[in-house]
């Protein structure tokens, strides 16, 4: 069998995580059939608890191989949550929307009575407000005018530009570049 499997282990851990992420060895399970686990400590923060396994193998005759190398959680280990299928988060979250509709509706009337107090206050603050701005809206007719004179200047800015182009001397230049 392997006389040190722990030597093979942390060359192959050592192959997929930095040393810094690796500690000390924990112990050493003879899983059966010519197969070791080496567990070590794991430094990294993220994962308390948490264990590098190194699966190390040896058939009668041939050289020991690694199997596997991995992080597996120990005892205290921080773990997510069981997977729930997606048809069981849908019936809880149909019936959580049941039990909310069905007491907004009892709330509403409630709310209704504060709600209508709230806005006439707000619609005699607003009514000033339109007072104002109607003065403004003849203002604001004329600049829309002068954006459309904007648009039709800036049409005859580039077609300035392309006047200016000697297409024939554009071509013999193509041209002569094609040749060399």
């Amino acid at each position: 069998m392997i006389d040190d499997p722990t030597i093979l282990a942390k060359q192959a851990l050592l192959e997929v995580t930095p040393e810094s992420t690796v500690g000390a060895v924990l112990d050493t399970v003879d899983e059966g059939d010519g197969v070791v686990s080496v567990r070590f400590a794991n430094t990294m923060p993220g994962y308390p608890g948490w264990r590098w396994t190194v699966s190390v193998a040896q058939v009668e005759g041939d050289a020991p191989t690694v199997l596997e190398v991995e992080l597996m959680p120990g005892d205290g280990s921080l773990l997510a949550p069981d997977w729930v299928p997606w048809s069981e988060r849908m019936a809880d979250w149909r019936a959580a929307q049941g039990d909310e509709e069905s007491g907004e509706d009892e709330s509403d009337d409630d709310d209704d009575d504060e709600s209508d107090d709230d806005d006439d206050s707000d619609d005699d603050d607003d009514s000033d407000d339109d007072d104002d701005s109607d003065e403004d809206d003849s203002d604001d007719d004329e600049d829309d005018d002068d954006l459309d004179d904007d648009e039709d200047d800036l049409d005859d800015d580039v077609e300035d530009e392309f006047e200016r182009v000697d297409v024939e001397h554009a071509a013999e230049a193509l041209e002569s570049d094609g040749d060399h």
